[in-house]
């Protein structure tokens, strides 16, 4: 069963993306110039041919690239575009459903918020857990509590899979982040505010240099 590995996990959110001009997919190039853990799909608001257009496209980048990628939420579109993966909400469909229907070689994300969700997830046929948000985010309609750093300690040492720690997170809090114990930290907007290549690789640098 794949894993996520070590370092930067990119996520291209298409609303972010065309809120400040930019491109998705272009983003996604920019992001596959420097090694990731993993590059992810989000596009809430887009119509399902919009989506499924965009994430073969991106699938094809990453694939170029060697990056595993993913698509948030839908295990549909994720199929479809022939992602490596998918990432699943606490309210989306089963871990253990979109296992099944994907087979052992995908990766499964799933997200996860407090310390109970945690716990319940040790037994899900998951790869790897979002927990957070770390820190107050804006990429959210409706964010769930910030758990902080300490959240994120407690919760690396009760999760019986890999964490990726998300929400807020800044480049300058990378350090304290990975000192927390994440296998993995997702960034958005923090890849967004300037160049993202040279933000990307700077992100890349302070994970794993």
């Amino acid at each position: 069963m794949p894993s996520v590995q070590p370092g930067l996990y990119a996520i291209v959110d298409r609303d972010a993306c065309l809120a400040r001009g930019l491109e998705p997919l272009a983003v996604a190039r920019a992001f596959c110039t420097v090694p990731l853990s993993a590059l992810q799909l989000r596009a809430k608001r887009a119509t399902d041919r919009d989506r499924v257009g965009l994430a073969r496209a991106v699938a094809a980048v990453a694939r170029a690239a060697g990056i595993p990628f993913l698509v948030n939420d839908r295990a549909d579109i994720a199929r479809l575009a022939g992602a490596d993966g998918v990432h699943l909400g606490q309210d989306d469909l089963p871990p253990g459903s979109v296992r099944r229907w994907l087979g052992p070689d995908r990766m499964i994300g799933l997200s996860t918020h407090d310390l109970g969700q945690v716990g319940a997830a040790a037994a899900e046929p998951v790869d790897y857990l979002g927990f957070g948000p770390v820190f107050a985010t804006s990429t959210k309609e409706r964010p769930s509590p910030v758990v902080g750093l300490d959240g994120l300690r407690a919760a690396v040492a009760r999760s019986a899979h890999p964490i990726v720690a998300i929400g807020g997170i800044r480049l300058e809090d990378l350090p304290a982040v990975r000192a927390a114990g994440a296998r993995s930290v997702a960034l958005v907007s923090a890849l967004l505010d300037g160049n993202p290549a040279e933000r990307a690789a700077r992100a890349v640098r302070l994970l794993l240099g």
